[in-house]
């Protein structure tokens, strides 16, 4: 069954026009079909059509279902956006669907992208949540500049992954279960010297993900990939 995004379901039940003309127009639902909606919050709803517009679907709700989270912590990327924006919009989909809860763009020194559509990936993000049938939206962050994210980061376990030869150990056996955490990745060109020594100064712990060199859209999928397997 698909899933339909309706995050204003306590005071309408009308999905979206986007989402009525999926529904309606592609899907072909009709009146009397019944669909399954999420609020992003963790709730689902089976509904009933009532209303089949292409425009404003209009829905009565059969029940609700609080549906509990895949993992029992908090899991936050923070991750300097990619040259090629299409490899960033990759990660960002790919985390939702392995099920990241916050994603905050950095703005690192050696940052070769500056600019980013929060427009764009907040629908990389639904779409990757609908299709993977995901009743939490992740948390997308804007663009955020380095050095004041670090000063106001919050959760219990932080970590960097950076390329420098210093003693790190592997993520996989810092990951503490059920804490909530936080992982930083770089750009291409990595976290500057400075940037590496101002974290560990704030606490941050540095790590790393294994013993190839990877790209910074597939460092983010592993450190988002073992920091769940390690909550299982």
């Amino acid at each position: 069954m698909y899933l339909f995004y309706t995050p204003d379901i306590a005071v309408s039940c009308c999905l979206s026009e986007e989402e009525s003309a999926h529904c309606v127009r592609v899907l072909r639902y009709t009146r009397g079909d019944e669909i399954l909606l999420t609020d992003g919050c963790g709730f689902t709803y089976t509904a009933r059509i009532t209303n089949p517009h292409p425009k404003h679907c209009e829905f009565e709700v059969l029940s609700r279902e609080l549906q509990h989270p895949s993992h029992k912590f908090r899991l936050h990327i923070a991750i300097a956006p990619t040259k090629n924006i299409e490899r960033m919009e990759w990660m960002v989909e790919k985390c939702t669907e392995i099920g990241v809860d916050e994603i905050t763009p950095l703005l690192c020194r050696f940052s070769e992208r500056k600019q980013i559509r929060e427009d764009r990936l907040q629908k990389i993000v639904l779409s990757a949540a609908k299709q993977s049938l995901t009743p939490y939206l992740p948390r997308l962050n804007p663009l955020t500049d380095y050095d004041s994210f670090i000063r106001n980061a919050h959760e219990e376990t932080r970590f960097i992954a950076h390329c420098y030869k210093e003693d790190k150990h592997e993520l996989k056996d810092e990951i503490r279960k059920g804490r909530s955490c936080l992982i930083l990745i770089g750009p291409e060109g990595d976290f500057s010297q400075q940037e590496v020594d101002d974290a560990l100064a704030l606490g941050f712990v540095p790590v790393s993900l294994g013993n190839s060199r990877l790209r910074t859209e597939t460092a983010g999928v592993v450190a988002c990939h073992t920091a769940i397997l390690m909550n299982t």
